[in-house]
């Protein structure tokens, strides 16, 4: 990735599960489509560029010229809705299938506890039931690897008001990831870790515009991309090596 911020010695989990359809669209000739969908950490807060385009920029400049082969076309198509959850995204999922992605990297949970002051907010057990429905149609097509991604570690979610439900979303969308076997990019785990063992300040991965005091800054959103970055090119680099994909 492009941007050259200090060391923190606080990794993201790898990623659990085999990711066979990214890696044979990498190894082929065609355009890899991604497609991100989500709420606004995904389709982007105020002035901050949102992961997708950065995650994009990162694996076009990992995967291009290698081994000789020219540069290799990645698009990271975004279809993040501010404010939306699981129940509303799972509705869009025939625009995310049309695009023909290899991979669907689906961010979740975070309205569900934001919302929950709201007059009708998805509860956590709706939000859980869609998501499982919309992985179970993803996975009907057969050619999609799937990455679900967890809430941001941000003062929003940490309220005494909000954290019992931020804790049990997490835990929730862990055992969804588990007992689907779909790969999940801990992104609450990867954020305390830099706040608990790193002693990065809460404020500065928190996006100083914004009162919520909900959205991730610009340093976090760059971290965030280029740690989810690493994962999915670690896993495409173990399914080459555990099963002959080039």
């Amino acid at each position: 990735m492009n941007s050259t911020p200090p060391a923190i010695p606080v990794l993201p989990v790898p990623l659990a599960y085999r990711v066979p359809n990214l890696a044979e669209s990498l190894a082929g000739d065609e355009v890899t489509k991604i497609v991100a969908l989500g709420s606004s950490s995904t389709a982007g807060e105020g002035n901050i560029v949102p992961y997708p385009h950065r995650l994009e920029l990162g694996l076009r400049d990992s995967y291009s010229k290698r081994d000789g082969r020219p540069y290799h076309m990645i698009d990271v198509i975004n279809r993040g809705i501010g404010g939306e959850e699981a129940p509303k995204e799972r509705d869009r999922l025939q625009d995310v299938l049309k695009e023909a992605p290899c991979l669907v990297i689906w961010q979740i949970g975070t309205n569900s506890v934001w919302q929950s002051a709201a007059d009708d907010p998805p509860p956590l057990e709706e939000t859980i039931k869609q998501l499982r429905l919309g992985i179970e149609q993803l996975k009907e097509a057969g050619t999609i690897d799937i990455i679900l991604m967890d809430l941001q570690y941000t003062p929003a979610l940490l309220t005494p008001a909000t954290l019992a439900a931020t804790n049990k979303m997490v835990l929730a969308i862990a055992d969804v990831a588990q007992s689907m076997q779909v790969n999940l990019f801990q992104r609450f785990k990867l954020m305390k870790g830099w706040c608990d063992l790193a002693r990065i300040p809460l404020d500065q991965m928190v996006d100083a515009g914004d009162g919520s005091r909900l959205h991730q800054s610009e340093w976090a959103t760059q971290q965030i991309s280029e740690k989810l970055h690493d994962v999915i090119c670690d896993a495409v680099k173990r399914e080459a090596a555990e099963f002959g994909r080039t």
